[in-house]
């Protein structure tokens, strides 16, 4: 008889490893209809609380929708239209770029051989090309843009995600088992995920204007891309704000000189340190819910299964993932296991 136990659950836990392999296939083969629906679920979460605002102000729920969407494709445009020039100048610029790392590395040569230390200068360069950074920065900026290459199909789905918001109640009524228990999970999920989206957003877009502002009051050149860097990265948890920061420091000490170099250093340390130490946590309020290492794996797991799109949304996935686990029948202990360790905390911020 407990043979029999042992049997059937180690064959229900291969079926189920069977069926979690099968979906992970299948969702990194329809990664490019994937990742645009989960951007406009996450612009439509996003949006959704501001549309409510207007609804509160007597502004009709189709008014408002409008208004919204339209102010979400001027701002694209501009946004597009500026990083194009910034990106072309750039892109003018790498030879340039190139001719300073190799007399920076030529220099770093002759200080080595006073120690009889042997420094290939080529060598060197092929790792820290500027072409190939900037190889590597379009080919991001491709896989990006290509979940957006059909940007009318993505915001007619954010409005039609918006106007679904007020049937979504009624139609969970009618499919749930336990409707009450059902709504209020989903609801918790969707609150979390929602202020989650918010606070990281304002804070992403603050850290971005104040990086901006300040390389372009240090005179460091295509402050605008990298106060965009610092935006985008600032998403991702832990190493985003870290590597934001290599670029515009290599090139203020190429350009710039070493104290300037220092000088930015110490900018990018003080935002970090004051935004992502003091204010967000601040505003967060009690956290997220999830363990730090598992911050991280997420991390690297959905970028893997759907591209940086899938690093940028990977907090927000997990969250979701592991309120789904909590409230399932045999995956409570793997939503344990996500989770920060500490008791009396709820899984999603509050």
């Amino acid at each position: 008889m407990g043979r029999t136990l042992l049997t059937d659950r180690s064959l229900r836990l291969a079926i189920m490893l069977a069926m979690l392999v099968i979906i992970l296939a299948g969702v990194k083969a329809a990664v490019d209809v994937v990742v645009p629906f989960l951007l406009a679920l996450f612009l439509a979460m996003v949006l959704n609380p501001l549309v409510t605002q207007l609804e509160r102000w007597r502004i009709p729920r189709a008014l408002g929708v409008t208004l919204l969407v339209v102010s979400v494709v001027v701002v694209l445009m501009l946004f597009v239209g500026v990083l194009g020039a910034s990106l072309n100048e750039f892109a003018r610029s790498l030879p340039q770029y190139r001719g300073m790392m190799l007399e920076k590395l030529s220099e770093l040569q002759h200080y080595a051989d006073r120690f009889n230390i042997t420094i290939s200068t080529e060598a060197m360069l092929q790792y820290v090309d500027p072409s190939a950074a900037m190889n590597l920065i379009t080919r991001l900026l491709s896989r990006f843009s290509g979940a957006m290459t059909n940007i009318f199909l993505l915001l007619m789905t954010v409005v039609f995600m918006l106007f679904e918001v007020q049937l979504l109640p009624y139609k969970l009524q009618q499919a749930l088992d336990k409707p009450s228990e059902g709504i209020a999970n989903i609801q918790r999920a969707l609150d979390g995920v929602t202020r989650y989206l918010l606070i990281k957003t304002a804070i992403s877009l603050a850290t971005g204007i104040i990086v901006w502002a300040f390389l372009a009051v240090v005179d460091v050149r295509f402050a605008f891309i990298w106060g965009l860097l610092a935006f985008l990265l600032n998403y991702i948890p832990n190493i985003g704000s870290v590597i934001a920061a290599v670029p515009p420091l290599v090139q203020a000490l190429l350009f710039n000189g070493f104290g300037d170099a220092l000088v930015v250093a110490a900018g990018f340390i003080t935002i970090n340190l004051v935004i992502g130490n003091m204010l967000e946590p601040r505003v967060m309020g009690r956290g997220l819910g999830l363990s730090t290492l598992v911050v991280f794996l997420s991390l690297i797991f959905w970028g893997w299964l759907m591209g940086p799109v899938g690093m940028l949304l990977s907090v927000p996935l997990t969250i979701i993932t592991r309120i789904a686990l909590e409230t399932t029948e045999g995956g409570h202990k793997l939503a344990v296991i996500l989770g920060d360790g500490q008791p009396g905390k709820q899984v999603t911020p509050e």
